[in-house]
């Protein structure tokens, strides 16, 4: 499956009383990759094995993503393999029309928001103006991928998030 979408670094959070929310556990393996390109997730009450891997060389905005659906049992087994995690609480959130995942990281990543928006094409992808909510766009920042935020804490990534001017947000 192709995927489509633009990362950004949250200003403030938008009103996120009404929005649905689920918990969200990583686990991206080989541990020992800097960047691994292989998670397993628990995603609320469903459980996916996914590999996503780049289709262009320098846009990380565009992906080939295979997953594949486990048993909860599977991956209490997979999520024994030493991998590194991160836990985030993902907010469905509408904007002007459109889909947006917001994620409130927690534990040593608390403090970090991101928002993903996905698209249908790259012209839609380009065409998109960035909400007021947002401080900076960061789809193309290798820091703030999945594989390389697990496994880290906010003071690992805090000079990288400054050269945005981010501060922490706390929900």
């Amino acid at each position: 499956m192709k995927e489509v979408e633009r990362t950004f670094l949250v200003r403030h959070l938008p009103d996120l009383g009404s929005c649905k929310s689920k918990e969200i556990i990583d686990i991206y393996i080989p541990k020992s990759d800097a960047h691994p390109k292989m998670r397993i997730r628990k995603n609320g009450d469903k459980f996916i094995i996914t590999k996503k891997v780049p289709l262009k060389d320098n846009d990380t905005s565009v992906f080939e993503e295979q997953n594949i659906f486990l048993t909860e049992e599977e991956f209490a087994a997979l999520a024994a393999l030493d991998g590194k995690k991160v836990r985030k609480i993902r907010y469905e959130y509408s904007h002007k029309g459109k889909k947006a995942e917001i994620d409130v990281f927690q534990g040593s990543l608390s403090g970090l928001v991101l928002v993903d928006f996905e698209f249908d094409s790259e012209e839609e992808k380009n065409a998109f103006k960035m909400p007021d909510f947002c401080l900076a766009e960061v789809t193309q920042e290798e820091f703030i991928a999945g594989g390389m935020l697990c496994g880290k804490s906010f003071g690992d990534i805090k000079d990288d998030l400054e050269k945005f001017g981010y501060r922490r947000v706390v929900k």
